[in-house]
């Protein structure tokens, strides 16, 4: 593909992100809005797809769409199916309170590197060169992406991966528990 055709689909995705997390928000229905995080979970794999980061885009889906979304259905399936309303001033103080975090997080993007710029740090760092080299002869792995990610880098991948089942199997004891005292 062109890369007009890129920039006109990346821009559709992140259109459709916008709009479903607008509607993720608005939603009363937690498993609707369950589902809809599923949803946004795979468009953001398909941003991530068209921006050739594909190895965060298999995270995202599977983890994301996969893992994420059959916890929050099992949470579901132990809570009610609605959520409670919420007084005006929680709602202003939870819009403030992201209001805040959003431009914190805005302001820490402005001391990034211009995106594609090959003087960055990622791209001049001496260990970079040394994957690219090397991993095909250490771990005759082709693929340098693959290579890092599932041998230099397995430890760090595993223990995300635990810390994720870690937070699942704590969400099930404490809705577990939650339900044992309501009987």
């Amino acid at each position: 593909m062109d890369d007009l055709m890129i920039e006109a689909l990346t821009l559709v995705l992140l259109t459709l992100l916008a709009v479903t997390g607008l509607a993720i928000a608005r939603l009363r229905n937690l498993f609707a809005a369950a589902m809809l995080t599923g949803l946004f979970s795979l468009l953001s794999a398909s941003v991530f797809m068209a921006l050739d980061a594909v190895d965060v885009a298999f995270t995202e889906a599977s983890v994301g769409a996969g893992i994420t979304t059959v916890l929050m259905l099992g949470a579901l399936a132990l809570t009610r199916g609605r959520e409670k309303t919420v007084t005006k001033m929680r709602t202003a103080q939870a819009l403030l309170v992201t209001g805040v975090t959003g431009a914190a997080l805005v302001y820490a993007t402005l001391d990034m590197p211009h995106f594609g710029q090959p003087d960055t740090p990622v791209h001049t760092h001496p260990v970079r060169a040394h994957y690219l080299e090397a991993s095909e002869k250490e771990i005759h792995i082709p693929n340098a992406v693959t290579s890092v990610l599932a041998s230099y880098r397995g430890y760090d991948t595993l223990g995300e991966v635990t810390v994720i089942f870690t937070a699942g199997i704590g969400v099930f004891v404490l809705l577990g528990t939650a339900r044992r005292r309501r009987r």
